[in-house]
């Protein structure tokens, strides 16, 4: 085709020529308009833009691994043998990752001047697992199961130490939820243009999309360099750990159980904070949880028995949207409110997401779970956007980064502890929904009261933030 418009008759030769050069302008204004918005607000002097378009190159190889995985496991066969596949798949991969999630925070932890080696390693991991898996993901053998596991706790360990990095990378005058609120969107931009390419992909084979994806993390590689050397900078840093090691006054200082800063030789704990921070991420676990029972849930409900006379892949397609939509709707809103009390926000996250679980418990159908998988993705977004404002407004800066990494762990695991409840509960809608609101009722009991206790404290204070 190249050399019939290069060699061909004039007409087409100037033809050819012309829709070259179009799309050239086009990919290059598009190009252009989006490093302009990467870079708005100070964050291209900062270095956040590098960030910001790393994330959106891990979120866009995950999709198509994903894709991959999905289509093998889930897809490709009958329903109960897929449901055997991924409860095989939950126990390969999700059980050791329990174990092994509470010490990837630790163990990130303690190599602060290498944080763009591990993210680097993170992605080469992938890449080289994602290689290994194209060549064995038609027959979804065991094999299988070993690199998939691998492939995840290789993005949780990316997903912990861009955490970490965040703080290091905010641009004057921006705070930090907005940060985080821009990294998320422009990965789930990413996710959203990576899950039609590797639709088209697989159909070229079950391992195409995972070659794509080899590709997007071996670019991934290379830019995780890119990032500032101020990433790797652990000067005024110190380790936190989940277990209290003192206590703060709501948005006070980090104090001990005695009112007095920890003294030296002392590792400050998460705890240190004080509780409303401990709330926060309780009710962060809570919502986690329930997005990792509604992934698996729905996925086979919805499968087996669709909704409103539509086919299962239409009805998997409306709750996946209507996440994606919420989730996105959440980021926004979420930038948008960053002025606002986060622990007030918190409260109306879980408040939207209870009523919404008992509204679908009560009247289960098509729309009821539109408005479930919708709320459930605003209030994951809008929690964890709040989670991320109160532990930099309330953690000291030398154990902040720290305190990032081992939340994001903790919120990892009950997202395993969720999906776990939902590929073991049998396929009832109405019973399904019950037991999504338990686990919201369930944080909201155990968050709520310091919540409010926290947010009418610091009504009665100043202004600080």
């Amino acid at each position: 085709m190249a050399r019939t418009v290069t060699s061909g008759p004039g007409p087409v030769r100037r033809a050819g020529t012309a829709v070259a050069r179009a799309a050239q302008r086009t990919s290059g204004a598009v190009v252009r308009r989006v490093r302009r918005h990467t870079h708005a607000g100070g964050a291209g002097e900062s270095g956040l833009a590098k960030l910001i378009e790393l994330h959106a190159v891990n979120s866009a190889g995950d999709m198509l691994i994903t894709v991959a995985l999905a289509s093998t496991i889930f897809f490709s066969v009958p329903t109960g043998e897929a449901r055997g596949r991924v409860a095989l798949y939950l126990l390969v991969t999700m059980a050791p990752f329990a174990l092994l999630a509470p010490v990837i925070g630790p163990l990130l932890d303690r190599v602060p001047h290498g944080r763009r080696a591990a993210m680097a390693v993170s992605m080469l991991v992938r890449a080289i697992l994602a290689w290994t898996m194209a060549s064995v993901v038609a027959t979804a053998g065991l094999e299988l199961y070993p690199a998939a596991l691998g492939v995840l706790v290789a993005s949780k360990a990316y997903g912990v130490v861009r955490s970490a990095v965040v703080p290091r990378l905010l641009p004057a005058r921006t705070t930090l939820v907005k940060a985080n609120s821009r990294v998320t969107l422009a990965g789930l931009l990413a996710t959203a243009a990576a899950a039609p390419i590797g639709g088209l992909l697989h159909l070229l084979g079950p391992g195409a999309p995972l070659y794509g994806a080899f590709v997007v993390f071996a670019c991934g590689t290379l830019l995780s360099f890119s990032l500032p050397h101020k990433v790797d900078s652990a000067k005024g840093e110190a380790r936190a750990e989940l277990t209290a090691g003192g206590a703060a006054t709501a948005g006070g200082p980090f104090l001990d159980e005695e009112g007095r800063r920890p003294g030296k030789g002392r590792r400050p704990g998460l705890g240190s904070v004080g509780g409303p921070v401990l709330h926060a991420l309780q009710a962060n676990a809570a919502l986690r949880a329930l997005s990792g029972f509604l992934t698996l849930f729905l996925a086979f409900l919805l499968r087996d028995h669709p909704l409103g006379g539509l086919s299962g892949p239409v009805s998997l397609g409306v709750a996946a949207v209507s996440a994606g939509v919420g989730n996105a709707f959440g980021t926004a809103l979420g930038s948008w409110l960053r002025d606002r009390g986060p622990e007030r926000i918190i409260m109306f996250a879980l408040v939207g997401a209870l009523t919404a679980t008992c509204v679908a418990a009560a009247r289960y159908g098509l729309l009821t779970i539109a408005l479930v998988a919708t709320a459930a993705g605003v209030a994951q977004a809008l929690s964890k956007l709040s989670l991320d404002a109160m532990i930099q407004r309330d953690v000291p800066e030398e154990v902040r980064t720290s305190a990032f990494a081992r939340s994001e762990t903790a919120l990892q695991l009950a997202w395993v502890i969720g999906g776990a409840i939902g590929i073991v509960l049998p396929l009832n809608g109405t019973l399904g929904m019950s037991v999504a609101a338990c686990l919201v009722a369930v944080g909201f009991s155990f968050s709520v009261r310091g919540l409010v206790s926290a947010s009418r404290g610091r009504a009665t204070r100043p202004r600080t933030v």
